[in-house]
């Protein structure tokens, strides 16, 4: 005897137990029995795809109230958006209506329903009613709409059973609104909303969910000025029931007769295209995508963005971006990727994420940095002569040089050489690792490739990266303005968001850790709300609405790039304008082609910018007034200002000196020469000699070092510099080259100090300067002119000569 002998015993008693009790039924209780079987047998063996529909979706772009953006086809031809989670209340009641009354009662066949329908096929000798449920057209739907026949009814009714068990009304009412048929290619009930009424689904009258939810069962109907009239009718026998059932009044009866019935489609917003295509390249083929834009603010940024853009065309820029960031929650609010350009100009280009020139975009970063470092305070002079690092060779925009002037006023005028003078201080190194700490992640290179060129768009970035760090910089700053923070910082806190996610509201960065602190970014952004900043343009006319706006622009190598970013406290804007293919063209700078896009959209924007001084961040210091250095024993015009913490450790002004005059305080004096006690004392503000020259052209009351008296100075009658060529009121010839171009002449000096460098300046205009050996070469017109000649110690040289050509 095996050890399954008596588990067969068991089992063996147990089925003669059943089989005698079956003996023991009824005939109907065995037919009912033989039905449920049968039935039981064919609902485990009908086939019932998971998902129910396998079809192709046209790809959403849709807010979060379900404003339609952007859309794109579905890859077999249909306007079949994804199905949505419910369906709105007046449609779902209008299509229960009308299609099947006791759709919330049946099991997903109507027994009485099929018995009329087949009554009245058998009266007319042919198919004219289908008796089928939501259920069953459901079924019918999703497989593609196979022939009438009799065994596909059965095979229906199977399926809309099962159907029945495994989903629930509502899922099922959800999958007949997204497939049902609505004309042409249109295919679902929000594809059909924004085809023929323009609007979402949600947003329906009575009379339109009406006429929609006739419209499934004769689709053809919808044809322009085809069957208008019975179109009509089934809309008015619709309303009629509803107004019978008490579902709506007959104010809105009335009113829902005399709507338009739907024509010709219409076409679909096209407001965000290229944050589609991006949404399309994240992996979202084909699904809904729910963003954080803002749908008014969205088409008046395209509106004013190509009416600026109007202008700019007939010099050739075509294209431009503009990004909207809302700081408290770091949410795109408008994304305009690009314009109306044609293709020709590269209008599918998304330049908001294109990798650019960033002009001057980043010197507000290195003011703050070289602040936080004790460098410079904010209102420090800084270097603006001429330089050569190195084989780096920078100029400012307007070419001129101030000698000296204020970092703050070099950041609002975006200078280029103390900015650059400012970086050899800080160390271009050390700034391309704050760069990265602040999410500059398209730095690819090490800092060695970029070099000192970074402040001056040596680097690529892009607008969406560039408007995340402003972001960032000012809520470092709002978050510790009035009290220490705890988090740390991470520059990924607050990234851009454009797809709908959830943000934790609670997130603040620590001053302790930001790669900025508080007061260096305060100072920054003090000094960009200046409106008196022309990107150097001497002829500047102040914009609208900058006095509440924190903003700075930039200007790429060669006119390709114009930027824009400002701050208002509640937004960020964030503008470019040029051409997508990198063409070059003049008049294409940041002041001019981009900062006035940016103040129209500020325009439409809530915000106030409050830039009081951080208290846990700052300290009072006395300043000196014409340095902006901590005030010395020297200085006689200071001030008490608010000042980053770490100010308190940077130089004492080195520019005023205790000079000692004698009695008419014309010459310098010394005990060796002249009495103590007729000795003068002033306080004298002294600039490097190089500095100095350039200074005095732009401040007249800069105040030469008076000379010492000649009894007080040894005498050296020695000439440190003479001119080899040419000589005082020379007449030279300059030739033309082989190829017709001007020719040049070389000139040349002689300097006993082989280390000193030397400035060469023709007529008042900057030409360049020399090491050894001091050769320089010259074009000029006919005509005379005057040579003037610099060293570092500032001693000098000029002469005049004539070119005679």
């Amino acid at each position: 005897m095996t050890i399954s002998t008596p588990i067969r015993l068991v089992v063996g008693s147990m089925w003669n137990k059943i089989i005698l009790h079956i003996s023991q039924w009824k005939r109907y209780q065995k037919a009912l029995a033989l039905c449920f079987l049968v039935a039981l047998f064919f609902f485990w063996v009908v086939p019932l795809s998971d998902p129910v529909f396998e079809d192709h979706y046209a790809t959403t772009l849709e807010t979060r109230d379900g404003q339609l953006l952007a859309a794109i086809i579905a890859d077999d031809g249909q306007w079949r958006f994804p199905q949505r989670d419910t369906v709105p209340d007046r449609f779902a009641q209008c299509i229960r209506l009308f299609e099947d009354e006791y759709f919330d009662y049946h099991p997903g066949i109507n027994p009485v329903s099929i018995f009329h329908a087949l009554l009245s096929n058998i009266r007319a000798g042919s198919i004219r009613r289908g008796g089928s449920t939501l259920s069953m057209q459901v079924i019918r739907m999703s497989r593609h709409n196979p022939a009438r026949t009799f065994g596909e009814k059965i095979l229906e009714s199977f399926m809309a059973l099962k159907l029945e068990l495994l989903y629930s009304k509502e899922q099922i009412l959800v999958m007949y609104s997204a497939h049902a048929p609505f004309g042409g290619n249109v295919v679902g009930l929000d594809a059909a909303a924004w085809r023929y009424y323009g609007r979402s689904a949600d947003q329906l009258s009575w009379g339109e969910a009406a006429a929609l939810a006739v419209l499934p069962n004769s689709p053809a109907l919808i044809f322009p000025g085809r069957n208008d009239e019975l179109l009509e009718n089934k809309r008015a026998f619709l309303l009629a029931k509803l107004l019978d059932r008490g579902i709506i009044d007959s104010l809105t009866y009335r009113l829902s007769l005399v709507e338009e019935l739907p024509g010709r489609p219409k076409p679909l917003p096209q407001l965000a295209p290229h944050l589609l295509t991006r949404a399309i390249k994240d992996g979202k083929l084909g699904q809904r995508t729910v963003v954080t834009l803002d749908t008014r603010l969205q088409r008046y940024v395209y509106q004013k963005t190509h009416e600026h853009m109007e202008a700019l065309v007939e010099n050739h820029i075509h294209n431009a971006a503009v990004l909207v960031v809302e700081i408290a929650t770091g949410e795109a609010k408008a994304y305009l990727g690009n314009t109306d350009a044609g293709h020709l100009h590269g209008e599918h280009v998304d330049v908001i994420t294109a990798q650019r020139s960033t002009g001057s975009l980043l010197k507000p970063f290195l003011y703050a940095a070289a602040i936080d470092d004790g460098q410079i305070a904010p209102r420090q002079l800084t270097k603006d002569y001429p330089l050569i690092h190195k084989g780096f060779s920078p100029k400012n925009f307007d070419k001129k040089y101030r000698g000296a002037v204020s970092a703050d006023e070099a950041l609002r005028r975006s200078l280029n050489l103390p900015f650059v003078n400012l970086l050899i201080d800080y160390g271009y190194e050390r700034f391309h690792h704050k760069l990265q700490e602040l999410g500059m992640s398209s730095l690819r290179f090490g800092p060695d490739h970029y070099g000192l060129s970074i402040i001056l768009g040596g680097s690529e970035s892009s607008l969406w990266e560039l408007t995340n760090m402003y972001t960032n910089m000012y809520r470092v700053y709002d978050g510790g303005k009035t009290r220490p923070v705890t988090r740390t910082y991470d520059s990924r806190d607050y990234g851009l968001l454009s797809y709908d996610t959830e943000v934790d509201q609670n997130r603040y960065m620590d001053v302790r850790t930001s790669p900025l602190s508080v007061g260096g970014i305060w100072s920054a952004l003090t000094a960009m709300t200046d409106l008196n900043r022309p990107e150097d343009f001497e002829n500047w006319e102040r914009l609208n609405g900058s006095s509440d706006v924190a903003w700075k622009t930039g200007t790429s190598y060669g006119f390709r790039d114009a930027w824009s970013i400002g701050i208002n406290g509640q937004y960020v804007v964030g503008v470019w304008v040029g051409n997508a293919d990198g063409e070059g063209r003049s008049g294409l700078v940041g002041v001019r082609a981009a900062a006035p896009l940016m103040f129209d959209v500020f325009e439409a924007l809530d915000g106030t910018l409050d830039l009081s001084a951080p208290t846990h961040e700052t300290i009072a210091a006395e300043i000196c007034i014409l340095s902006g250095h901590r005030a010395g024993d020297y200085c006689e015009s200071t001030r008490a200002e608010s000042v980053p913490l770490s100010v308190g450790q940077s130089e004492i002004c080195p520019y005023h000196e205790q000079l000692h005059l004698d009695s008419t305080e014309r010459y310098q004096v010394n005990s060796a020469c002249y009495s103590v006690q007729n000795m003068v004392q002033s306080n004298w503000f002294i600039l490097p000699p190089v500095q100095a020259w350039y200074y005095r052209r732009y401040h007249s009351d800069y105040r030469a070092v008076p000379e010492f008296m000649p009894a007080c100075q040894e005498t050296d009658d020695r000439k440190h510099m003479s001119f080899i060529y040419p000589k005082d009121q020379s007449k030279i010839y300059i030739p033309n080259e082989i190829d017709g171009k001007k020719g040049q002449a070389i000139f040349e000096i002689a300097h006993q100090d082989i280390h000193q460098q030397v400035y060469w300046h023709m007529d008042g205009d900057y030409l360049g300067q020399t090491t050894v050996p001091h050769q320089m070469g010259i074009v000029a017109e006919a005509g005379d002119h005057t040579l003037y000649v610099l060293d570092e110690e500032g001693q000098s040289l000029a002469l005049k000569f004539e070119v005679i050509n």
